[in-house]
């Protein structure tokens, strides 16, 4: 399912219009994109928490020349399946 589809499924299943339910996936990535870069988390009970990990800095190498190349810190988000998500899933 990419973003127009669920755009879409949003609106049929709350009874929305499809540019309300666009507004309201944009909202909720906006909002949950800040809340991550200050370093929070974002819990949605029954769904899952998506929260940072940072990822150190470290020597990696080129495939093609086996060539030592340094690869830079950074921060990665990390999502952990809820209950309810995965019982229904599986």
């Amino acid at each position: 399912m990419n973003k127009s589809e669920l755009i879409d499924a949003m609106a049929d299943g709350a009874g929305i219009s499809k540019a309300d339910a666009k507004r309201a996936l944009d909202a909720f990535i906006g909002a949950t994109s800040a809340s991550l870069k200050k370093g929070g988390r974002v819990a949605l009970v029954g769904f899952g928490s998506f929260s940072i990990s940072k990822r150190s800095a470290r020597t990696g190498r080129n495939p093609q020349t086996g060539k030592e190349i340094k690869i830079a810190a950074k921060n990665v988000v990390k999502f952990k399946a809820g209950a309810e998500l995965s019982s229904a899933v599986n």
